[in-house]
């Protein structure tokens, strides 16, 4: 796991009270885990102010509860009946979960280092 940022750097971003009731170390620790799992491209040093925000935002929502929550099932498919005794099935998206505001914005501001860069050509020997 890569440490993009410090309880610190989310104290500057955010100020001191961000964590409310959560652990600030363990909320910085488990945004780091986060944008490690989310980047996929080499991060220069010093890391990008927009990592930075990214990171904060992110532990915002793992010192509030948000980051790591249990899956719930999205809707794949709907069927409803209308005859008499009617019934309605439905299909869901294996551990599909919801994404809270904060989660969006850092994965809009992380959108750079998300896709992996370029093509990779194949030559056959």
């Amino acid at each position: 796991m890569t440490d993009f940022i410090t309880v610190a750097d989310v104290d500057a971003q955010l100020g001191p009270g961000w964590a409310g009731t959560g652990d600030p170390v363990l909320a910085v620790t488990m945004a780091n885990a986060w944008l490690t799992a989310k980047i996929k491209r080499v991060v220069p040093d010093p890391v990008p102010t927009e990592i930075k925000t990214a990171g904060a935002q992110v532990a915002k929502e793992a010192a509030a509860g948000k980051l790591y929550t249990a899956t719930q099932k999205e809707v794949q498919s709907k069927t409803v009946s209308a005859q008499s005794g009617t019934s309605v099935s439905k299909t869901y998206v294996a551990g599909s979960t919801d994404q809270s505001a904060g989660v969006n914005f850092a994965l809009a501001l992380l959108e750079p280092w998300i896709k992996r860069s370029g093509v990779m050509m194949l030559k056959r020997i």
